[in-house]
């Protein structure tokens, strides 16, 4: 019988701490960014008409890039549960950092493109 040591809840060697750091540093960006980006948009709204080509635009991109963040998210979900039904350990930390990535990502692109336009 197969016997393994499964991952702690506190990391026990530096590299893992560097990178429940990272994890931390990237949840708050991605925090930061989000709020940026509500208000950007939501100044734009105040802004511009309703039905107006570059708002139409503007909610067509938010929504498509929303899904598909959450489709990444999932798929990054689905490759944890199975790693795990079939025996693999990755510690909280590497998956939540795969898990914010594409949120993380898309957070920042559009914090970035707003904030210029």
């Amino acid at each position: 019988m197969k016997t393994f040591t499964p991952y702690s809840l506190v990391p026990l060697n530096p590299a893992a701490m560097m990178d429940v750091w990272k994890l931390g540093v990237m949840a708050f960006e991605l925090w930061s960014t989000s709020i940026s980006t509500i208000t950007l948009r939501n100044g734009l709204w105040q802004t511009q008409a309703p039905n107006s080509a570059r708002m139409i635009k503007e909610n067509r991109k938010m929504v498509s890039e929303k899904l598909e963040a959450s489709l990444e998210t999932g798929f990054e979900i689905q490759k944890a549960m199975l790693g795990m039904a079939f025996g693999q350990n990755t510690p909280w930390w590497v998956t939540s950092r795969r898990t914010l990535t594409p949120y993380h990502r898309r957070s920042s692109a559009n914090s970035r493109r707003l904030s210029k336009g």
